[in-house]
């Protein structure tokens, strides 16, 4: 399996995008598509995907290999649960089940048995019915649960309507389908945006272990270097194909650089002394043999041209925020609630003026509510004031998606600036790299980076002292991230960051806000002081440390012992009975994760001893399909111990 771009370009209105880009995408491939934003990144992924038609070239993809493709943005039904919604990923069965029924049909109706279009039609029966045999051999159901689960859900959620999930998570539903799949490539246009850093490694193991090929787009460095093995940089219309992953080629790519402007001014330097020689015994009878030598010479020279580099880049600098009260944001006994579900409760805490804090924690444990909070969008109990003359600048994460398509650039900003910044107008969407031509744009036209930018502007619409910020990097490039965060250390004013990207929060803050059990605890100290606190090794190990195994002990602390004599005697009876009934519970857990684990021993002697007969050299012929098939049943068999493990550990560990 390969997929060939061959020639490719893209042209919009008089831009070229790409020109004569060619490569081919390999069976086990993990390729990181590298570049800034709108350099093409997304519109390459589309193109492979066949939602876009090249200006002209072509993209050659074998007749079975099956492409499964996540965008940054879509709309998903709201007519069904979760479950129900992942299930379709293997509708395929059907529609398999479906041709099987009408090549039986066919086959019954003809007659010409020596044709070769029968015998054609036989085997292609055959191929057909070992494939659905092999799809149909794996647990779907235990499939879809532990992909679910490992992207952050949990089962509770598994009966719950999609529409009350938000579009992140919404996200992650669409991603679990299409993980299911296993389709031959995978096109991942920014998948780790709505995603906690748990899943985010979830996802990491998943792609390096069982995807296939993968092409993907994505400016979290540490997932990139994790999963690729071969960086594919977009620059100026030209691809730069490197097969290592992107640390190694950032260091690369400066060698080459380096390397080949050192070669340029070496052939310019020759060129010049020839071009001298040539002039200066042009007309001496002398010397006509070694000049025309050296013109011969100077016309076979293939010239060395250096890459062109993007020198364009982000100019952000936040404007000087007015002075406030000295406590922009002071908590009392702040929480909230959603119906019987208490997202958090007891949030006490004061944020003084000119401070930097991050909201850090597990999704769905509080952090933009708290916000919204904050900015006074929904109820909550407690009591929570703003401070004198607090002006808030508020970047949502939904953000980008609140503009309207339809409109320009410049009319985007212009409809809501006021006063005298609208002689800035052109000014500030040239520093945001709108100038000119760009300006004009409609929004639908630009990519995920740069709506983020342009939805980043509205910030400097008017001074602000209090700035609140939630997921700023999702879209952005590395280069623009490091810009924005540049930008943010250099703002007089008061800043929260609500962000899952330990990178940009590392020398950013000075102050961490941990949402967990319902709880929001205060950290004195940026990122590292608090992991170290913590006794972290990273943020993943903050966000593992789930609510469900601490619930239990908090309502227990917070019961209060009875006056009667026999309160004692009463709790004891109770937990005996308990411990009697969650041992029973443990030892079926224990036995089941046994039964799967003897089912996987078993499966990989059958592997071996199939794989024993192939290094004979002398082999049935159904030994290879023998072969996928129990090789099928074995991941299927390692996914069902996977998740019973997973259980017993969690009945286990509950006291």
């Amino acid at each position: 399996m390969s997929i060939s771009i061959n020639n490719l370009k893209v042209e919009f209105s008089a831009k070229c995008l790409f020109d004569n880009i060619s490569y081919i995408i390999n069976r086990k491939d993990k390729i990181a598509l590298v570049g800034k934003n709108g350099a093409g990144k997304s519109t390459m992924l589309k193109i492979i995907a066949g939602l876009q038609k090249p200006t002209s070239g072509s993209v050659a993809t074998p007749h079975d290999t099956t492409i499964g493709y996540l965008p940054q943005h879509m709309t998903i039904s709201d007519t069904a649960t979760v479950i129900e919604e992942v299930r379709t990923a293997f509708s395929h069965i059907h529609e398999m089940h479906a041709r099987l029924d009408r090549m039986s049909n066919e086959l019954a109706s003809r007659t010409d048995y020596e044709s070769t279009e029968y015998q054609d039609l036989i085997e292609s029966m055959t191929a057909l019915t070992d494939r659905i045999a092999m799809e149909e051999s794996e647990n779907c159901e235990a499939e879809m649960e532990k992909t679910l689960m490992g992207l952050g859900f949990v089962r509770e959620d598994f009966n719950r309507p999609t529409s009350e999930f938000s579009g992140g998570w919404r996200m992650r539903i669409e991603l679990a389908k299409l993980l299911l799949t296993r389709p031959d490539v995978l096109l991942l246009d920014e998948p780790t945006n709505h995603l906690d850093i748990e899943s985010i490694q979830w996802l990491e193991n998943f792609l390096t272990t069982k995807a296939n090929a993968v092409v993907l787009v994505s400016h979290d460095r540490a997932f990139i270097d994790n999963v690729t093995n071969r960086t594919i940089e977009i620059s100026i219309g030209k691809i730069y194909d490197y097969s290592v992953n992107y640390s190694k080629y950032v260091v690369l790519r400066q060698e080459r650089l380096e390397q080949q402007m050192r070669a340029f001014q070496n052939q310019q330097k020759m060129i010049k002394e020839t071009e001298d020689f040539i002039e200066r015994f042009r007309y001496k009878a002398t010397k006509s043999v070694q000049v025309q030598s050296r013109i011969k010479q100077l016309a076979k020279i293939d010239r060395i041209e250096v890459d062109e580099v993007d020198t364009s880049h982000l100019n952000l600098k936040f404007p000087p925020a007015p002075r406030s009260g000295d406590y922009p944001v002071i908590a009392d006994n702040v929480g909230k609630a959603y119906g019987l579900h208490q997202v958090f409760d007891n949030a006490t805490f004061t944020i003084k003026r000119g401070e930097k804090v991050a909201f850090v924690g597990k999704n769905g444990e509080g952090k933009s509510t708290l916000v919204k909070c904050i900015m006074g969008e929904i109820p909550f109990t407690g009591n929570l004031k703003i401070g004198h003359n607090v002006k808030i600048g508020y970047f949502a994460q939904n953000q980008a998606q609140l503009l309207d398509e339809e409109i320009s650039v410049f009319d985007t900003i212009d409809r809501v600036a006021v006063g005298d910044i609208r002689t800035k107008i052109r000014d500030i969407l040239g520093a945001f790299m709108f100038g000119g031509e760009a300006s004009d744009k409609k929004v639908k036209v630009l990519s995920g980076g740069e709506k983020t930018r342009l939805a980043m502007i509205r910030l400097l619409l008017e001074p602000v002292n209090l700035l609140i910020l939630d997921e700023p990097t999702n879209h952005l490039d590395m280069k623009t991230k490091d810009i924005l965060k540049n930008a943010i250390k250099e703002f007089d004013g008061t800043v929260i960051v609500v962000s899952h990207d330990r990178e940009f929060l590392d020398g950013l803050v000075e102050k961490v806000y941990e949402f967990g059990g319902g709880k929001v605890k205060e950290c004195l100290g940026g990122i590292y002081e608090f992991l170290e606190k913590k006794k972290l090794a990273s943020l993943s190990e903050l966000e593992r440390s789930t609510t469900p195994t601490e619930q239990p002990s908090a309502k227990k602390s917070e019961q209060k012992p009875s006056d009667g004599p026999n309160t004692q005697t009463q709790t004891r009876k109770l937990s005996y009975a308990e411990q009697r009934e969650h041992e029973k519970i443990v030892r079926k857990a224990k036995k089941k994760m046994d039964e799967a684990e003897s089912e996987v021993s078993r499966l990989e002697q059958e592997v071996a001893d199939i794989e024993s007969i192939i290094s004979t050299g002398s082999f049935p012929s159904d030994i290879y399909d023998r072969h996928a098939a129990t090789t099928k049943q074995l991941e299927n068999a390692m996914s069902l111990w996977e998740l019973a493990t997973l259980e017993y550990e969690e009945i286990n560990s509950t006291k």
